[in-house]
């Protein structure tokens, strides 16, 4: 990033605060411009940042992966779809057509971006994950839908599975790994290794790695976080998608490694409910979560949604510095 574009972004998450003894705190950045989203994966390119989120239904772009743009992370703008819609293996793969992509998610390894997607319909476990890459030579963050190639299905569940094929999340790690995080209800968020290269599975027979279980009760949208040699697992507790009615909460455990298990600030493993609260509802931020955490030049980020009680419950983004306890563990600063 840029130093006046940083020298931005660092002012913007400091706020002043209108007291008797003039102190200044720090709270998360309030955002500006087009903000509405839903599942945002972001990601920083050529000084500017772009959010992947998942797509609408039907419209111009057949329900496909929309874009957003920011040249500071703080004022974001509409950049349009990723491709046209729905890839030509989705409907022989699931036997139906769903109307939209869900909760893509970027990262880059080398001179590849990998964007991983899901595709589902609420309630139907017969979903699948896919991929698309583009080279980071040439992805034109002013227009970052552009130039995607489909690299067909990395995996699927059907029923009778105890999992649900959506919300991936990709990890390379520093020992030059690269895994994937999935997972939906059911028996809750799971691991499977990948070629660091293909982006699909390393070994398509190994049985999937279990992470964090709620007994069948609302745990998604994983994301894993390399620090300071340990793995952060944040997930989202409860239900979306239901405006001011939604009770998403962003939760969290860590481990010595990324396949577990993972343990929350209490001590309960995340395989039997645990999970520590990161974010719940505040004020007008109602049911945060479908976070991604990504590891950046200046820090740790939290990208995630939340319904804005202030606004009729729509769907708009947060993006944040994630800062440290003293004894390791992740924490936010308050709200704007």
């Amino acid at each position: 990033m840029g130093l006046f574009r940083f020298t931005r972004f660092a002012a913007a998450i400091t706020l002043l605060l209108a007291s008797g003894a003039g102190l200044a705190a720090e709270t998360q950045p309030s955002l500006l411009g087009d903000v509405r989203i839903h599942d945002p994966s972001v990601i920083e390119v050529n000084d500017r940042f772009i959010a992947f989120q998942t797509g609408g239904d039907g419209g111009a772009a057949h329900g496909a992966t929309r874009t957003k743009t920011s040249p500071d992370g703080i004022t974001w703008t509409d950049s349009g779809a990723v491709g046209k819609g729905l890839p030509a293996w989705v409907v022989p793969t699931l036997g139906y057509k769903p109307t939209n992509i869900w909760a893509p998610s970027i990262s880059r390894r080398g001179d590849v971006f990998s964007l991983y997607y899901s595709l589902s319909t609420f309630g139907v476990q017969v979903s699948a994950i896919g991929l698309m890459t583009h080279s980071a030579l040439d992805l034109d963050p002013a227009r970052p839908g552009e130039g995607w190639q489909d690299q067909g299905v990395v995996l699927t569940s059907k029923i009778h599975d105890d999992f649900n094929a959506i919300d991936p999340f990709r990890i390379d790690t520093a020992d030059g790994r690269a895994f994937l995080a999935f997972g939906s209800f059911w028996n809750g968020i799971k691991l499977t290794e990948l070629d660091p290269v293909t982006g699909k599975r390393l070994d398509p027979e190994a049985p999937y790695i279990a992470l964090a279980s709620r007994g069948g009760a609302g745990i998604e949208a994983p994301s894993i976080l390399e620090h300071d040699g340990r793995f952060y697992l944040f997930v989202s507790f409860d239900q979306c998608c239901r405006g001011l009615k939604s009770t998403y909460s962003i939760r969290v455990g860590r481990a010595d490694q990324v396949s577990g298990p993972y343990i929350d600030r209490e001590g309960r493993p995340l395989l039997e409910g645990g999970g520590s609260l990161l974010l719940g509802s505040t004020g007008r931020f109602i049911g945060p979560g479908g976070q991604e955490t990504r590891d950046t030049a200046h820090g740790p980020m939290l990208a995630y949604h939340f319904y804005d009680g202030d606004d009729l419950g729509k769907s708009k983004l947060q993006y944040s510095p994630v800062k440290w306890t003293s004894d390791g563990w992740p924490d936010l600063d308050p709200l704007p």
